[in-house]
């Protein structure tokens, strides 16, 4: 796939903060080496403190960064600017729209920039179950980041009942996209599985 650029999301890459930039460098690191080791000695062989060596930080800077272990492995370097570009989505799009448009560039990137990690991670979500009940875990706080920015598009409160059940439907849409690519040897392309995904919710499931 070609390398893709100049896209909402690069954009507010460009944007970080010099200070933004290089804790962006430093987790980009930890994760690289993680992902090292385990390809080397496998994901429960692999400790904290062996990333924190191979990656030349101290295991409380590994920590500093990423609460667990399983963080490192489900954090790409594209998290903190997707609220971003969610946010300046144009104003009349719906809001299945942008996150339709949001999810499919991040993925995108990260075929197109890191396929290996991407495909190592989707891995490891279907085998390893620490793995998949931490990602269970974490889409309760992208789903409040994002219901969040899709409050201040829509006049809703953050905590109203229908935005949350919105934004949590089509997360667990993305959950079981990236599972069935996992879990089906990692063949196809995950961005069109996602709009498939995504058809089918917005048009109900037909019997």
């Amino acid at each position: 796939m070609a390398a893709i650029s100049h896209t909402p999301l690069d954009k507010q890459l460009s944007q970080l903060t010099l200070r933004e930039r290089k804790k962006l460098r430093t987790r980009v690191t930890i994760r690289r080496a993680t992902y090292r080791l385990i390809t080397e000695q496998g994901y429960e062989a692999t400790t904290v403190e062996q990333i924190a060596e191979a990656s030349e930080v101290s295991p409380s800077t590994v920590f500093r960064y990423f609460p667990t272990k399983e963080d490192i492995v489900l954090t790409d370097a594209y998290d903190p600017a997707i609220a971003s570009s969610l946010r300046e989505r144009p104003a009349g799009e719906s809001p299945l729209a942008s996150l339709r448009a949001v999810m499919a560039e991040v993925l995108e990137r990260s075929m197109a920039h890191e396929p290996e990690e991407l495909t190592q991670r989707t891995r490891l979500l279907v085998r390893v179950p620490a793995v998949r009940a931490r990602m269970t875990e974490t889409m309760s706080v992208t789903a409040k980041l994002l219901a969040d920015v899709l409050a201040e598009r829509t006049g809703r409160r953050p905590d109203d009942l229908d935005l949350r059940v919105f934004v949590g439907a089509v997360l667990s849409a993305l959950r079981e996209v990236t599972l069935h690519w996992g879990e089906h040897g990692c063949q196809g392309n995950p961005v069109a599985l996602l709009h498939q995904a995504l058809d089918g919710l917005e048009g109900g499931l037909r019997l």
